[in-house]
């Protein structure tokens, strides 16, 4: 059972990291995207710090609880806040998905240049060749907001944006180098309590903090506490701690894909033949990388 367990949870995250769609496109309408995400992390401590005192043996010392709290503000203030702001100012979807799939290259850029992790040519790149299969996937839906916009998007979306990704690259990075060791649990605190600070201020002093409650909202809030805060993102701390940085940043390369497909799902959005050949072409680059021996 734990070996299907291990094999099963990069599949496993990639499905849950993919349905964060269903939560932002429910959700923000409903509230600012500083005050969702405030709320949300919030109800997560709320939840977590009382099963904290029966569950964590060993509470990290100042220095990992602190250096856990700075993937929390990069991963979930930094990412998180970034792509609801680029959402809610006007950023299509699927090209605020492209710009964040530049994940992987931009962390493994990272891990090689910071701490010297070895990557070999192939390995870049097959992370090329994820981003084109990427490309594919969200190239239809990315044409069709541009032509609608006219390229005409604000600067603070693109801003925003650019801050996701850097975020998300920073995050992993850090996590596997500076936090690794943290209990699981405390870890996980540590991460919301900084997400939760950071989120709190940006709320109070850029929006209005109100929300609107209706069936809709406290769905995707449900969705996004139990099943992304908890769920997903216990996962990837998982996955990095067992993993190297890059294969652990290439299962990004499949979140889009799967992201389009959900929405088809939920939505009743089509997908054509060059997204489902694009969706192949990624799954197979994530693939080869996990094949490799790091």
């Amino acid at each position: 059972m734990q070996q299907f367990l291990l094999w099963s949870a990069p599949g496993i995250f990639v499905l849950l990291w993919s349905t964060g769609f269903i939560g932002a496109r429910l959700g923000l309408p409903y509230a600012e995207p500083f005050s969702f995400l405030f709320w949300r992390f919030s109800i997560v401590l709320l939840l977590l710090a009382p099963i904290s005192f029966f569950v964590v043996k060993k509470w990290p010392n100042a220095k990992f609880f602190a250096h856990s709290a700075v993937v929390g503000i990069l991963l979930h203030g930094g990412y998180l806040g970034g792509v609801f702001f680029a959402i809610d100012r006007g950023m299509p979807a699927g090209i605020s998905a492209l710009i964040v799939s530049l994940q992987p290259i931009l962390t493994l850029l990272l891990a090689t240049i910071i701490f010297g992790e070895k990557t070999s040519p192939k390995t870049f790149g097959l992370f090329v060749l994820g981003l084109f299969g990427v490309g594919l996937v969200l190239f239809p839906n990315a044409s069709g907001g541009i032509s609608e916009r006219g390229l005409d998007l604000p600067t603070s979306s693109l801003i925003a944006s650019a801050i996701a990704l850097i975020g998300i690259s920073l995050s992993t990075v850090y996590q596997k180098h500076f936090a690794a060791g943290t209990d699981f649990l405390a870890g996980l605190i540590a991460q919301y309590l900084g997400a939760t600070v950071v989120t709190g201020l940006l709320a109070y002093t850029t929006e209005t903090m109100q929300v609107e409650l209706n069936g809709e909202f406290l769905f995707a809030m449900f969705w996004l506490i139990f099943v992304l805060s908890l769920g997903a993102v216990g996962l990837l701390m998982f996955l990095i701690s067992r993993d190297s940085v890059a294969r652990t940043s290439a299962l990004f390369f499949l979140v889009p894909g799967f992201t389009v497909l959900v929405a088809n799902i939920m939505f009743d959005e089509s997908l054509s033949y060059i997204q489902l050949a694009g969706l192949a072409v990624a799954s197979a680059a994530v693939a080869l990388v996990n094949l490799q021996k790091q």
